[in-house]
């Protein structure tokens, strides 16, 4: 099949979660289908900075298009609009303009699918929430996917959310959770799938001699992604502080770039951007990945986790989070401070039961989250006939 896969921002050097999920969903198309990325030129998802030439490039087996920027975003108005988007009494009109705001602002991409879009079997788009899926979708609707990546926050309920999600003749949904949250906003079209994200069994466990050479001698917490108060991060930095008086003897490993201050505590470790080296080895030697996150519609950090036995503590506020811990059964999870600080002490008192937490985890990955078992349900949509 000749498929396009539409994304706000792609490359090998974007560590966004649907731009990983499409990147690697792509990759894995190509030894059967003709894959074409449609892109923007842009690589930071804040101001939409052209980045990339314009043009036609290649990724491996994948060819990619990306098209320029015309406009960079403005903060001031993106908040200006959300005031009112998401207050009583908002317009259609407003909705419309809160995702032009959002962007990318590229109409040479939607002019691109206008013209093009039904030379392609099949168009998928991931993640609803930018200009170019909002916009973009409706010029092929007769052949679209979505990948919504959608997350319990104030846009999924916007009128003009419901519309857009009547339009794809199929989903692909990361969790049940996602599903329930599209599918009461606008019934779900079939064929559909929750399909989530295959992972690769892990290699052998990477030696810990690079986290030794950094200080990090003994057991410790780890948080691995955006260091953001949207990520929960400013509720995990007070919850820690306040366990850490009462017990000093573990530190909270912070790895990724922080947008936000982070306190200077001897038992708070931030590292800044890690390489990917790095990064498996601070995941295979936690003794707990901690996710604080209230928004999420997949977790990779999470399952790249399990994929090496560590088990986890999650945001109970997360639907996403609580759910993909209680089916792996790979972990616990907390609502408060005090929840916080029970959990962490059971994980870390009781050794020989967080590894049959992690254990489970795995075994969670193994039977869900493989390529093969992913890429089955995806191609099962593919082929679906169009109604």
């Amino acid at each position: 099949m000749k498929l396009a896969c539409v994304v706000h921002r792609f490359g090998a050097d974007i560590a966004g979660g649907s731009e990983g999920h499409c990147r690697l969903v792509a990759q894995h198309l190509a030894p059967a289908h003709d894959v074409t990325i449609v892109t923007t030129c842009a690589k930071d998802h804040i101001t939409w900075r052209n980045h990339y030439p314009a043009g036609e490039s290649r990724d491996g087996a994948l060819r990619v298009l990306r098209f320029p920027v015309v406009r960079e975003r403005s903060m001031q108005r993106f908040m200006d609009i959300g005031d009112r988007v998401f207050a009583e009494g908002a317009t259609p009109d407003d909705e419309r303009q809160w995702f032009r705001e959002n962007g990318p602002d590229a109409p040479a991409l939607l002019a691109y699918l206008a013209e093009h879009g039904r030379e392609y079997d099949r168009v998928l788009f991931w993640a609803y929430r930018y200009a170019n899926t909002y916009f973009g979708l409706p010029l092929v609707a007769d052949r679209a996917l979505l990948v919504p990546t959608a997350e319990e926050d104030p846009l999924i309920h916007v009128d003009a959310v419901g519309g857009l999600f009547a339009l794809p003749r199929a989903f692909l949904f990361l969790t049940p959770e996602e599903e329930a949250l599209v599918c009461a906003r606008a019934r779900a079209r079939r064929p559909s799938a929750i399909v989530g994200c295959g992972l690769d069994p892990a290699a052998r466990r990477p030696d810990r001699r690079a986290l030794d050479s950094r200080g990090i001698r003994d057991r410790y917490l780890l948080y691995l992604g955006r260091i953001d108060p949207n990520k929960g991060c400013g509720t995990l930095l007070r919850h820690f502080l306040r366990y850490a008086e009462h017990r000093g003897d573990v530190p909270l490993v912070m790895a990724g770039p922080a947008s936000m201050p982070i306190p200077d505590h001897p038992l708070v470790r931030p590292l800044g951007f890690v390489d990917d080296a790095l990064r498996d080895t601070l995941l295979a030697h936690a003794a707990a990945l901690v996710m604080p996150s209230p928004f999420e519609s997949l977790s990779m950090v999470l399952l790249e986790a399990w994929n090496l036995a560590v088990p986890a503590l999650v945001n109970a506020r997360c639907k996403v989070l609580r759910g993909q811990v209680e089916r792996a059964d790979g972990g616990l999870y907390y609502g408060n401070a005090v929840e916080f600080a029970a959990a962490l002490d059971y994980l870390l008192d009781r050794p020989d039961d967080a590894r049959q937490l992690g254990r489970q985890g795995l075994a969670y990955v193994d039977r869900e989250y493989r390529w093969p078992t992913v890429m089955s349900k995806i191609e099962a949509v593919l082929r679906a006939p169009l109604d």
